[in-house]
């Protein structure tokens, strides 16, 4: 769980009026990608029928990804980069029509950097249930109708079984590495465990081996705060003109999920007591600045997401257990093979270095022993997006080791 843009992603400032114009406007009832809506760097691979783990069934799934890079003959340098739960396939290039933020990782992929496009071929899909093309909540089904409520509850396990789906389609059957941050650290612990001999090294970063009920309880806060949205309407809600969806409690939710992404100490840096204009928030009507600050990215984050799909999302989140009937997380993290770099980031709240420890300690395969690669940040658990140059040094030793 992440801010996943290049402008939610810089270290926290004030809010001026010049960005409260950027969401000004009543918003849309979905901000999703819709069929119709320009496709901008999306690649689309149809996969036919998908089972779930909870027994039910789509009759038809589609992934949206994006490439960089070119695959080799031998097909022997596919990289999957796996996004976290409000990104995207968009990892590199600008912004553009289809694409309101650019990528998210334009300082970690690309020609000559740490994941360097020149030499790997780069995958980036949207995940299943998302709202950026892969087919989600807001998608349409057979009955013309969006899937909204009755999508499928989805594990991490059906979303990496998507994966899979889009790796043969590709004919990839192994990835020289699968790398993934936050809820897609997740995916990719669950391809190291459950397909060990498609991964030939693994990057997990700032993730957990399982949802804690610590995690549960937060995630379930945030998704009561959508469901009690008068406007969410159980779901069906896309019929709703603009302002009249559940846009109040899907930004309630992104305001109480941003306050885990940051450090303990950095709003208190950043804002401190002060007021976001002259007008005093003690009883006339002003507020702290810190307060415009979480609204700003709340308000905002409703035009480029989805309800249902947040919550849909969420709770993937909290299926997570890479040890569950698989006698346990060590169990589990002992089948892993490749070469594997776990980090964790000193002052994460939200997924804590104990987290990455256990990780460490269950893996034979870690490039640092049994121990994670820790990074000290101010940023808390959005150091992985923030901290460009240790990161990349740490993947860069990753990928410069000898594959599985």
């Amino acid at each position: 769980m992440d801010w996943q843009t290049p402008e939610d992603t810089v270290p926290s400032r004030f809010i001026t009026e010049a960005d409260t114009r950027h969401v000004l406007g009543k918003p849309p009832a979905t901000g999703a990608w819709r069929d119709g809506d320009p496709r901008g760097f999306r690649l689309f691979a149809d996969l036919g029928p998908l089972e779930f783990e909870s027994g039910q069934r789509l009759p038809h799934v589609r992934i949206a990804f994006e490439t960089r890079g070119t695959l080799s003959p031998e097909r022997d340098n596919a990289i999957l980069i796996a996004h976290a739960l409000t990104g995207d396939s968009h990892v590199l290039g600008p912004a553009a029509p289809g694409h309101p933020t650019a990528g998210w990782w334009q300082e970690i992929v690309g020609p000559g950097l740490a994941i360097d496009t020149d030499v790997w071929f780069v995958v980036t899909p949207n995940m299943l249930g998302g709202c950026q093309g892969s087919t989600g909540p807001a998608s349409f089904s057979p009955d013309g109708f969006e899937w909204a409520s009755r999508f499928p509850f989805t594990t991490i396990r059906d979303q990496v079984s998507a994966q899979v789906a889009l790796a043969d389609a590709l004919g990839i059957g192994t990835w020289a590495a699968v790398i993934g941050g936050s809820m897609g650290g997740m995916h990719a612990l669950e391809w190291a465990v459950g397909f060990p001999d498609r991964v030939g090294r693994l990057a997990v970063l700032a993730a957990p081996p399982m949802t804690t009920a610590d995690q549960i309880a937060l995630n379930s806060v945030q998704i009561e705060a959508i469901r009690t949205d008068p406007l969410f309407a159980g779901g069906d809600f896309y019929d709703a003109r603009d302002g009249e969806g559940p846009h109040r409690g899907l930004a309630l939710a992104r305001r109480m999920a941003l306050l885990n992404y940051r450090s303990p100490t950095e709003l208190n840096d950043r804002f401190e007591r002060s007021w976001q204009s002259p007008i005093s928030p003690l009883g006339d009507g002003g507020k702290y600045a810190v307060e415009s600050y979480i609204d700003f990215h709340g308000n905002k984050f409703t035009r480029r997401f989805d309800a249902n799909s947040y919550i849909t999302l969420v709770e993937a989140m909290n299926s997570h257990d890479v040890g569950r009937d698989r006698d346990g997380i060590e169990a589990a993290l002992g089948r892993i093979r490749a070469p594997t770099l776990v980090l964790g980031i000193d002052s994460d709240r939200l997924f804590p270095v104990e987290g990455q420890e256990r990780i460490a300690a269950g893996i034979r395969t870690g490039i640092d022993g049994n121990s994670p690669a820790v990074i000290e940040s101010e940023y808390g658990h959005d150091g992985f997006l923030i901290e460009h140059v240790a990161v990349s040094f740490h993947l860069s030793r990753l990928l410069n080791s000898p594959a599985a």
